[in-house]
Formats: C-alpha cells, sequence, structure tokens
C-alpha cells in the first residue's frame, strides 16, 4: 500500500475509533454553523512530521475546514512555533483535534528522535536506519517520520530482503547452511544478509558469501574487528543492538555502513503538540 493509501485507511479507522456515532460533548455546545480558528503548535522544540496525516483527519470529517501548514514535513521547530492552522466549521475541528494531534504527535516524536541519532553520526559514514519493530499497522506512517527525521528504511516488510537471524541458523544448522539455502532460492536482485555475534560467525558469513553482515549486540573492541574482516571482503556491515545515544556515536566510528535501531519507532517519546482555538 502506498503512503497514501495507509493513511486514509488509517484516519478512517482511527476516527471509526474515536467518535463511533458521534461527538455528544461538541454536538450539546457547539452551534451547527458556528465557525473557529485554531493554531497548531509546538509546545517543545522537535522535528515534524505527519502533517499530511492531521490535514486527512479534518478532511474527512468535514470538507469544508481549511488545513494550511506553516512549515513543511521535516522541518526542525522551536518551542512556541505555530505548525499548522486549521478554520471552518468548529464542531469537526474539535471533533478531529485529538486524533490529528495523537498522529501528528507519534510521528514527530520518531522524527524527532531520529534527528537526535542522526546528530550524533554526522560525519561519519554509518547511515541511521529503522527496524521492523513498529506499531502494528503504523509502520508505513512510522518508516516515512523515520525518513523525516533523517534516517533510511530498512526493509519494509519480510518480502523486501533476505535477513538471516539467530533462530533461522539454528534451524539451518548453522551460518553457512543457512546462507547457501538463502542463497539458492533467494528472489532476483535481493541481496543475502546474515546475522552475526561473534568474529567466529562473521568469519563463516563472509566465507559462505553473505553480502551484508548484521553485526549483533558487539563490544566496540570486537564490532572494530569485525568491520575491519568485512571491509576486506568488501562486505557491507550494520551494527545493531543496544544502541542508544550515549553509545551511537562510538559505533559509528568503527566504520560500520549501517545501524539498525529499534527505539527510534518502538520507544519514541510523543512530540508534545496542542490544538488551541484563537
Amino acid at each position: 500500500m502506498s503512503l497514501r493509501e495507509v493513511t486514509d485507511f488509517l484516519v478512517k479507522f482511527a476516527l471509526a475509533e474515536d467518535v463511533g456515532p458521534g461527538d455528544i460533548t461538541t454536538r450539546a455546545i457547539v452551534g451547527k454553523g458556528q465557525r473557529a480558528k485554531a493554531e497548531i503548535i509546538a509546545k517543545e522544540a522537535g522535528v515534524i512530521a505527519g502533517l499530511h496525516v492531521a490535514a486527512e483527519v479534518f478532511r474527512h470529517l468535514d470538507r469544508r475546514i481549511r488545513f494550511v501548514p506553516k512549515v513543511n514535513d521535516g522541518a526542525s521547530v522551536k518551542k512556541g512555533k505555530v505548525i499548522a492552522i486549521v478554520s471552518g466549521p468548529a464542531r469537526g475541528i474539535l471533533t478531529g483535534e485529538r486524533v490529528a494531534l495523537n498522529f501528528l504527535q507519534h510521528l514527530s516524536g520518531v522524527a524527532t528522535l531520529t534527528a537526535k541519532f542522526a546528530a550524533k553520526v554526522k560525519g561519519q559514514r554509518a547511515k541511521v536506519l529503522d527496524t521492523r519493530k513498529t506499531t502494528p499497522g503504523l509502520r508505513v506512517l512510522e518508516k516515512y517520520a523515520v525518513r523525516m527525521g533523517g534516517g533510511e528504511n530498512h526493509r519494509m516488510r519480510l518480502y523486501d530482503a533476505v535477513l538471516i537471524k539467530d533462530n533461522h541458523i539454528a534451524l539451518a544448522g548453522g551460518v553457512d547452511e543457512a546462507i547457501e539455502k538463502a542463497k539458492g532460492t533467494r528472489h532476483k536482485g535481493v541481496g543475502v544478509e546474515v546475522e552475526a555475534k561473534t568474529l567466529a560467525q562473521v568469519r563463516k558469513a563472509i566465507e559462505a558469501g553473505a553480502d551484508r553482515i548484521l553485526l549483533d549486540n558487539m563490544q566496540i573492541k570486537t564490532l572494530r574487528q569485525a568491520v575491519r574482516l568485512c571491509k576486506k571482503a568488501r562486505i557491507k556491515t550494520e551494527a545493531s543492538g543496544g544502541v542508544n545515544l550515549d553509545n551511537v556515536s562510538a559505533i559509528a566510528r568503527t566504520g560500520v555502513d549501517y545501524i539498525s535501531i529499534g527505539a527510534l519507532t518502538h520507544s519514541a517519546k510523543a512530540l508534545d503538540i496542542s490544538l488551541d482555538i484563537s
């Protein structure tokens, strides 16, 4: 599904979940013909993502509502910045407020955390990657937010790439056996990446012809040695496991090509954003 298709589906679902048969509070208090204007404001500094999703929420509720972004997705904003203006029928604005903000706050939180990691590795060759540790149903939007924060996407789904992990290796009978089986059945143009936790596994993966090696939960000294081995064999490397803002710079300095970080999507704090009627 495309970003547009996913957005449309999720907005419809979220509104059905939140509004149900109707917003009884707003209907009781706000007149049918009453109009309003509201500012969507960043209450803390961060990177914005998901403006198009918020706009879609209001569009689904009432096409007469006008949503005007004041920044673009991917923009770094300071506390107090007005990021969008919403105007039109007041009932629709109030009914859509929470759903729009839920999407906007969460996706901006992902983008903001990604930007922090990207800043830590600036100047190094390493690229910051996300993982499949995403909120069920929100993967396309969360990975979009990662891109807005300056990161790159790993595989979107299981079909996109071969990644042999420890359980695959256990069932295959070893690293070399797993790689051999994967290479015998892989789709055209799809490389084979394999997880390695030790230098011995790295050497086996190199000998078996891996295209990329995921260096999992290695100490910095071991990681540096593994990167050297892979560079000699002209194999791309990816570091993963236990990556945080305190150690990501040291990991990047080992010369690794990619650093995959599950926290980008599973642990990002929502950015504080409000909608205020003016």
